[in-house]
């Protein structure tokens, strides 16, 4: 009987033994796990981004063919679309041709050209030229249309915002963004200013992309630099304008 009953006790402490030697497992795994260093993903994960993004330039971009032409993925025809651009800068501000007759001159010559040819192929008794017809899809409008539309929408609740005087911040950004743009449509034209923005986006996400791990930490300083500007001029100009009583007045 004393055997009998001393089986149980040991098939216990067996059983405890086991038990206890997993969770003992269990701790000194995780504690390994604790101790692993971090793989390179995960700290280049954390290394500051510019305007804090989190995906690639070219997924910023928008991806696809325009990604491509902008970050001369495709270098011919990334150099093809700036050459265009160029000729038709030079066209329109160096030689000062006109809009409306360069529309005009391209239009006569293409018709002029295919009409010669549809009566020379009728001449020499050959079936005329296959010309495709072009249909413009109506699709295509309206999903620009409406894209414009909520574009639009977003910037008058934007404006809204500012106009009842709720967000001091967003009123001087905007205040100081309209007053560059102004100064810098005193040096260019519009075409020129257009220009300069279409060379800019072929030229600096480009090098951004080839360079971003040596702009990022100085634009990181940059931006500390320029927040700790803006908590100095909060701190001694903003918080002493009474915009508490100015709300109150508006509500």
């Amino acid at each position: 009987m004393a055997e009998e009953s001393e089986k149980p006790v040991h098939g216990e402490e067996s059983l405890m033994e086991k038990i206890a030697e997993k969770i003992h497992d269990s701790s000194s795994s995780s504690d390994s796990d604790h101790e692993k260093p971090e793989s390179p993903s995960a700290l280049k994960a954390k290394i500051y981004r510019l305007f804090g993004r989190e995906k690639p330039v070219h997924k910023v971009l928008g991806g696809g063919l325009p990604a491509d032409v902008f970050l001369w993925r495709d270098k011919k025809l990334s150099a093809a679309v700036l050459g265009v651009a160029t000729a038709i800068w030079v066209l329109f501000e160096l030689v000062e041709y006109h809009l409306l007759s360069l529309a005009c001159h391209i239009l006569i010559f293409s018709l002029a050209a295919m009409f010669l040819w549809s009566n020379a192929h009728a001449f020499m008794k050959k079936s005329p030229p296959k010309i495709p017809e072009v249909h413009v899809k109506e699709e295509h409008f309206l999903l620009i249309a409406s894209a414009l539309r909520n574009e639009l929408n977003q910037a008058f609740v934007i404006l809204r915002s500012i106009a009842l005087g709720r967000d001091l911040k967003k009123f001087l950004m905007v205040v100081v963004g309209l007053w560059i743009i102004s100064v810098v449509g005193n040096w260019f034209n519009f075409l020129t200013l257009v220009y300069i923005c279409f060379v800019v986006l072929h030229t600096v996400p480009m090098l951004y992309e080839k360079h971003e791990d040596k702009v990022d930490p100085v634009a990181e300083k940059t931006l500390k630099e320029l927040k700790k500007h803006y908590m100095v001029f909060d701190e001694k100009v903003l918080s002493k304008i009474p915009l508490a009583s100015l709300k109150a007045k508006l509500g």
